[in-house]
């Protein structure tokens, strides 16, 4: 990967699944999200999958996320299966579900790859599965089972957290890690808590290559006090 400090605002914005998530999220949310996105220019959009289908204007090539079993992860996986094949027959591209993260504490490792594998058998290629891990709340060796776990069942990419969890989101060290777990054969999506610019261009150095955002604005007018390292320009204001 590149260095972090040849990334531009075009760049980084490619790398931004823009998300809106919250439960109170109304139909004119969601069309405003889109709109924010396109002017962006981000990757895609991430919505809950009741709102789908949506509208994307004719001519844009934003990609449309979903996530499923979200956030707590403690659905069947024949539920799961189901909701994530829903969204696709909505409009769905890429689908984000979320693990048995007590399967995982407990390193029933192989409950976890059967669970995903249900739902990466109801949503074959070239539908993008991404598989929330909630970092977080795991210990290293639990994140590397986990990682594993993913990569055996057929996941395109770990995914840190729902940003949803008490525990928190995105790390470096958790990036780091299940960017070395992986190996480059799955993507890594870096999401909860990133606020800027700085945190966003940390999380690729680590191994990002996909980010959840909410609030991408801000993020990407935030490079522009950074200095040409990716490092925070000295200044009154620099604020991170």
């Amino acid at each position: 990967m590149s260095s972090t400090s040849s990334l531009d605002r075009t760049d980084l914005a490619r790398l931004v699944d823009h998300t809106l998530l919250k439960p109170e999220a109304t139909s004119a949310d969601v069309a405003a999200l889109i709109a924010e996105a396109i002017a962006l220019g981000t990757y895609s959009v991430c919505v809950s999958p009741s709102v789908l289908p949506v509208i994307v204007p004719a001519g844009s090539d934003l990609k449309l996320a979903t996530v499923c079993g979200f956030p707590s992860g403690k659905h069947h996986s024949a539920i799961k299966a189901a909701e994530a094949s829903r969204a696709v027959r909505d409009g769905a591209h890429e689908v984000d579900m979320v693990i048995d993260l007590g399967a995982a504490k407990a390193g029933d490792f192989a409950s976890v790859q059967a669970d995903i594998a249900a739902v990466r058998d109801a949503v074959p290629h070239p539908t993008v599965l991404k598989v929330i891990i909630e970092s977080a709340a795991l210990s290293d060796d639990e994140i590397v089972g986990t990682c594993r776990a993913a990569e055996a069942a057929g996941a395109d990419f770990v995914k840190t957290s729902t940003g949803f969890h008490p525990t928190g989101g995105a790390t470096v060290h958790a990036v780091s890690l299940m960017a070395a777990t992986v190996g480059g054969r799955l993507g890594i999506k870096a999401s909860g808590g990133i606020r800027t610019a700085h945190a966003a261009l940390e999380m690729v150095a680590a191994g990002a290559t996909r980010l959840g955002l909410s609030g991408t604005a801000a993020v990407l007018d935030g490079l522009d006090g950074l200095d040409g390292s990716g490092s925070v320009a000295a200044g009154p204001g620099a604020g991170y």
